[in-house]
C-alpha cells in the first residue's frame, strides 16, 4: 500500500467537488484512469458508495498498491484495478463499453505524460462517456499562455528537463482537443496549492 503525500493532501478537496458535480441518488459508473496509489479510489469509494469504480493504472507498481488497498478495504464497489495506457485506443482500456460511465477522473496525469496520454484520454473519454457524462481532470494548468505563480513555473521547468513532452498545458489547448471529441470544458473549479479541477460534459456533435 504505497503512500503519496500529494494525494493525501488533495483527496478531500477533489471529494468536495466530485459531490458537487455527481448525483447520489442513483447507481453510477466510473473510470479512474491514472489511479496511482489507489489513495483517491479507496476514499472517494467510501464517501460515494452509489458509484461503482473502476481503477486503472498503467505502471506495474502503482497496480500492486491498488489491489493491495482493495484487500485491505474490502469496498464492494472498487473493481479490480485494469491495466491500461491512455495513449492506447479505448478498445485496449480493459473491455469498458462505449457510452457505458457516468463519469472519468483523471488526477495529476497530463502534465507528467506524453502528449499521446493527453489525446488517446480525451479521445477514449469520449467514446466511452455516456450522454451528459462528466470527465474531471485535475492538476496545475497554464492559463491563455501563462503559468503562475513562479512554483509552478519552476514546476514547469523541471518536468520538461526530465522530458520534453511533459510540462504543464494549457486548458484552452485542452479545450480544444475535448472539442474534437463531443466533450465541452462546462467549469473551471480552483484547487488548494495553485490546482485546478476542469470538468468535460459530454454533448452530441450535432
Amino acid at each position: 500500500m504505497l503512500s503519496a503525500a500529494a494525494a493525501e493532501r488533495n483527496k478531500d478537496p477533489i471529494l468536495s467537488v466530485l459531490r458537487d458535480i455527481v448525483n447520489t441518488e442513483r447507481p453510477l459508473q466510473a473510470l479512474e484512469i491514472s489511479s496511482g496509489t489507489g489513495q483517491h479510489v479507496i476514499h472517494f469509494a467510501q464517501a460515494l458508495r452509489n458509484i461503482t469504480w473502476q481503477p486503472s493504472e498503467y505502471d506495474r507498481q502503482s497496480l500492486a498498491s491498488i489491489e493491495a488497498y482493495r484487500a485491505h478495504y474490502h469496498l464492494h464497489n472498487v473493481k479490480p484495478a485494469i491495466h491500461l495506457d491512455a495513449s492506447q485506443p479505448h478498445q485496449y482500456w480493459g473491455g469498458i463499453q462505449p457510452e457505458s460511465l457516468d463519469l472519468v477522473l483523471n488526477i495529476n496525469m497530463i502534465h507528467i505524460s506524453p502528449l499521446s496520454c493527453t489525446e488517446g484520454l480525451f479521445k477514449g473519454t469520449g467514446a466511452l462517456l455516456k450522454p451528459q457524462g462528466l470527465l474531471l481532470t485535475y492538476g496545475p494548468y497554464a492559463v491563455n499562455g501563462r503559468i503562475t505563480p513562479q512554483s509552478n513555473v519552476d514546476f514547469d521547468y523541471s518536468l520538461r528537463q526530465r522530458h520534453p513532452e511533459w510540462g504543464l498545458k494549457d486548458i484552452s489547448f485542452l479545450n480544444s482537443v475535448a472539442q474534437k471529441n463531443g466533450l465541452f470544458l462546462e467549469k473551471i473549479v480552483d484547487m488548494p496549492a495553485n490546482n485546478k479541477c476542469l470538468l468535460f460534459r459530454k454533448e452530441s456533435l450535432v
